[in-house]
């Protein structure tokens, strides 16, 4: 992770975990790399309004959904959300904060960011190794003019349960059959080719320092890394950047009304629309409909209230989307249902 961009996090979080004086409360959650920097952003100026500090570890989807089945957070974080029929058997609830996009992201000499373009089948078989080399002749016919060195690809996956890998490997599976068959879609899969890294933090550290790689990460750590981000031909057959209103536009279509009745079970993975990014992805918080400590959980929904209204702009300063209103509106709605939410 870049230094400047590691010690700002790492201070916001400690400023969050801070308590200072009887009244403050402490509210722990865990899960989601993906989400990590908003969170911390917002975690920093919730504390300067409320004295109350957020103690969020950045382990993983898997980890987050297991630490709150453990009952061991107030809440947990995950880019896969969870389904109706799982929710209800652990007595959770679950609800989209902030929209983001996973961008393919390479260290090749002579790349620029967004300088080089891929496809779905192209990435797919760049991830189980059936292309194997930078100079590939269907990497070639995507990118004419671009000068690609004739060198091995090395391929970064994510080692632990995971979100985001959830959600690039739904893509995949959504645009190559081949992909779907023979590895599938899931927080933890058998990578077919590459070499693992613990959470986004991790993927971005290895693609930033052995050349002729090829990673995926949220995109604000391939920004705050400086790491050269990959165009793709999305469902349209347009070719998109990673932005904010690539990742709106993925997201434009959805009923967040209707999505509210099946638990916000929603993917944006491969979406139609001129200008969307095809790999755009939210993470889900969740927590418990009767929590053993209400006033904790009380306590979390008002800290995702204020990044829900308060936090546009420190979402957008780091190139996630914000809910909508009426998306905000139908999350607060459901927040009824859970004990003492006092909402």
């Amino acid at each position: 992770m870049n230094k400047t961009f590691k010690t700002l996090v790492g201070a916001a979080v400690i400023a969050a975990m801070a308590v200072t004086g009887a009244l403050a409360a402490d509210i722990t959650g865990a899960g989601s790399t993906f989400v990590f920097p908003v969170v911390a952003k917002w975690a920093a100026a919730y504390k300067g309004v409320s004295g109350n500090g957020v103690n969020y570890q950045s382990i993983g989807s898997g980890g987050g959904i297991a630490q709150i089945r453990a009952k061991t957070v107030t809440f947990g974080a995950t880019d896969k959300p969870l389904t109706s029929k799982e929710l209800a058997s652990a007595g959770l609830t679950q609800f989209p904060v902030v929209i983001g996009g996973i961008v393919p992201v390479v260290n090749v000499a002579g790349i620029a960011p967004g300088q080089l373009t891929l496809d779905g089948n192209t990435l797919s078989a760049i991830f189980q190794g059936k292309i194997a080399r930078w100079d590939d002749a269907a990497i070639k016919k995507l990118n004419p003019g671009v000068n690609l060195p004739g060198r091995a690809i090395v391929v970064v996956h994510r080692s632990d349960g995971s979100g985001t890998t959830f959600q690039f490997s739904t893509y995949l599976s959504r645009v190559n059959a081949d992909w779907k068959n023979n590895v599938g879609a899931d927080t933890a899969i058998d990578w077919p080719v590459g070499i693992g890294a613990k959470g986004n933090e991790g993927v971005a550290g290895n693609v930033a320092q052995i050349q002729g790689t090829i990673g995926y990460v949220e995109y604000a750590y391939a920004k705050q890394n400086h790491l050269s981000h990959v165009k793709m031909v999305n469902q349209a057959g347009q070719t998109v950047e990673p932005t904010v209103e690539a990742f709106r536009a993925a997201a434009a279509s959805a009923d967040w009304a209707n999505a509210a009745k099946s638990d916000f079970y929603v993917l944006f993975l491969n979406n139609p629309g001129a200008a969307a990014w095809p790999i755009t992805a939210t993470t889900f918080v969740l927590v418990y409909k009767n929590p053993g400590d209400t006033a904790a959980t009380a306590e979390a929904l008002k800290f995702f209230k204020y990044g829900l209204e308060k936090g546009d702009q420190l979402a957008l300063g780091l190139d996630y989307v914000p809910m909508p209103p009426n998306a905000v509106q139908a999350i607060e709605a459901s927040w009824k249902n859970i004990q003492g939410s006092g909402m």
